[in-house]
């Protein structure tokens, strides 16, 4: 009987092992089929390699005198190639078995129903179910994740959230052993009932094995084959969290902007899985978009990943579900937190997953990416997730107020506060400040303005860019008062006509200004000489020109000298005191100079 099997049952295997039941059959390969495997292996995907590992068995089956193995058809130009998800691959293959008058052998439903229509002879084989695992192998009770690179030593993170070890194996896997593995999970997520293939790209594939999830990396995206599989230790409930009555009203009910936060590993996606399944069992309808699809949720959760790729059209077709709660694992890019604010303010439940450092990292997140004005309609509450437990919980509320540390009427602005929930004692505060955003801790009653130093990186950069000089300096004082300080000569236009200028100035930045010469702020000042050595010469630059300059190590006075008419001092390093300097500079010494006037 003479067979020619589809790229789908090379793939997984399922034709090597239907053939090795059928000795004396004869094997032809179209060559569209072999031309798929080779792009898909160029490509640096996965399943391009499993299938090659199918052929060379399908070739040592027929050295071996058990199958006799022939190519035969023509080969695909490379649109047709690219159009194999149309079925363009799959149509010239059908042809190579109607032309010869064989067997087609096929897993794909859809092609073994065209090639009924069509009247061609088909052998539909069923998915596998059962295949030796391996994976697994490297997994007990308490692992997390395993970390497999070829030719080293696997490693294995071991325990919960917060007490994790690393734990090395003490056998290396070889490179062809490593491959065989790779091949065997792709066969296994191709044909395994809760298992599917999320991404298979140029050099990447990931896979979702039941409740593992698999990373297959190859050249050239990474530097070797290396396989890294997740899963959760264990499935929590909400009740493992202990949160209180209040603040669990509060999320199931109050709150419709959830983020939660954390740092890597620290249990941010288990503690969504436990919510998620609350929220279900209270009767909301909940949601997911994952990006792969890996959270660990009740059957009742429906799971969607990206809709071709995006996650823009996935939040389309969630305005269409009427769903209470979705949840946005992973959120990254800016598109994500887009997509989060869209949906969020259509009015559908948004718990969002980011990481985080901090919880006011999280909102940070969104500045930039949305109007300021919209955060507080965006997110009303922050959850931050440290060593797998509920650490910190914030929320935010807005409204028309004197910044704290500011003390005067005229001053009001819109203002975000972020509060803690438990305190309802405001942690942060959010507004405008000139043209510049800024967040500003709120952790006591400080008399210096808290604002100081954001506010003088702002309007230090404004009134440079005024002048156009870099000879500008700022200090915010005490009593909501801010001192600008510059050369002389551009006092004037600072000042402006009558005043105009600095008036504007104190209406922009809400302060009262006051403008000094730049030679009283630094009066008596000392400052780090910028040293050189050029031609067995010392250059101690000094900013004035023509000026007595004193010059100081550790405290301690080693030179008076007279700058250049470019405010350089010069010294041979023949001379005492260049001999003497020039040692103070090996030794990494600070050299510091003062006016001599002052």
């Amino acid at each position: 009987m003479d067979y020619v099997p589809d790229t789908s049952v090379i793939i997984d295997g399922r034709f090597t092992l239907f053939i090795s039941e059928r000795p004396g059959s004869r094997v032809i390969l179209p060559e569209a089929m072999i031309s798929e495997v080779e792009h898909q292996a160029n490509e640096g995907r996965s399943t391009g390699f499993a299938a090659l590992q199918e052929l060379k068995s399908l070739r040592n089956m027929a050295r071996e005198e058990k199958i006799s193995l022939d190519t035969s058809g023509r080969r695909p130009s490379e649109w047709q190639i690219k159009r194999a998800k149309s079925g363009e691959i799959d149509e010239i293959i059908r042809n190579t078995a109607a032309e010869l008058g064989a067997v087609l052998v096929t897993g794909d439903q859809i092609q073994r129903d065209i090639a009924l229509i069509k009247g061609i002879d088909v052998q539909y084989l069923e998915p596998l179910v059962k295949e030796p695992r391996n994976i697994e192998e490297f997994f007990d009770d308490l692992t997390s994740s395993v970390h497999i690179k070829a030719d080293l030593e696997p490693v294995a993170k071991k325990g919960i959230p917060g007490n994790i070890t690393l734990e090395k194996f003490d056998y290396k896997v070889s490179r062809s052993e490593l491959e065989d593995i790779a091949n065997h999970i792709v066969k296994r997520g191709r044909n395994e009932e809760g298992s599917f293939i999320e991404i298979d790209a140029h050099g990447a594939t990931v896979i979702q094995l039941n409740n593992i999830r698999i990373v297959i990396t190859r050249p050239p995206f990474s530097d070797d084959l290396e396989i890294t599989a997740v899963r959760p230790v264990k499935k929590l409930d909400i009740d493992y969290y202990k949160l209180t009555p209040e603040l669990l009203l509060r999320l199931s009910d109050k709150a419709n902007g959830i983020l939660v936060a954390g740092g890597p590993g620290q249990g941010k996606s288990t503690f969504v899985q436990a919510f998620a399944d609350y929220l279900s069992s209270q009767g909301k309808i909940v949601k997911t978009m994952e990006r792969p699809r890996d959270l660990q949720v009740k059957p009742e959760i429906t799971q969607y990943t990206g809709l071709e790729g995006s996650m823009e059209k996935t939040g389309d077709i969630l305005l269409l579900v009427r769903e209470d709660y979705t949840v946005f694992d992973e959120m990254r890019v800016t598109s994500d937190f887009k997509v989060y604010s869209d949906l969020r303010l259509a009015g559908v439940g948004m718990i969002g997953v980011v990481h985080a450092t901090r919880p006011i990292d999280a909102i940070q997140r969104f500045i930039g990416r949305i109007e300021l004005g919209m955060i507080p309609q965006v997110i009303d509450t922050i959850i931050f997730i440290d060593k797998g437990q509920v650490s910190q919980v914030y929320y935010t509320s807005y409204s028309v107020k004197v910044p704290s540390g500011m003390s005067e009427e005229d001053l009001s602005r819109p203002v975000i506060e972020v509060k803690d929930f438990y305190t309802n004692e405001p942690v942060f505060e959010i507004y405008t400040f000139g043209e510049e955003i800024v967040v500003v801790p709120i952790s006591s009653r400080e008399k210096k303005n808290p604002v100081s130093r954001i506010a003088e990186d702002s309007i230090l950069k404004d009134v440079r860019n005024m002048l156009g000089t870099s000879q500008v300096e700022v200090k915010v004082g005490d009593g909501n008062k801010l001192s600008i300080f510059t050369d002389e000569t551009h006092i004037p236009r600072l000042i402006g006509r009558k005043g105009e200028t600095v008036s504007s100035l104190e209406r922009k930045y809400g302060m009262k200004i006051d403008v000094e010469p730049l030679e009283k702020k630094d009066k008596g000042r000392r400052f780090e000489a910028n040293v050189t050595v050029k031609n067995k010469i010392i250059h101690l630059e000094v900013g004035k020109p023509n000026t007595m300059v004193k010059f100081y190590v550790d405290n301690i006075l080693i030179l008076q000298a007279k700058s250049s008419n470019k405010g350089l001092v010069k010294i041979k390093m023949i001379s005492d005191n260049g001999a003497a300097i020039y040692n103070y500079i090996k030794a990494g010494k600070k050299i510091e100079y003062v006016y001599a006037n002052e």
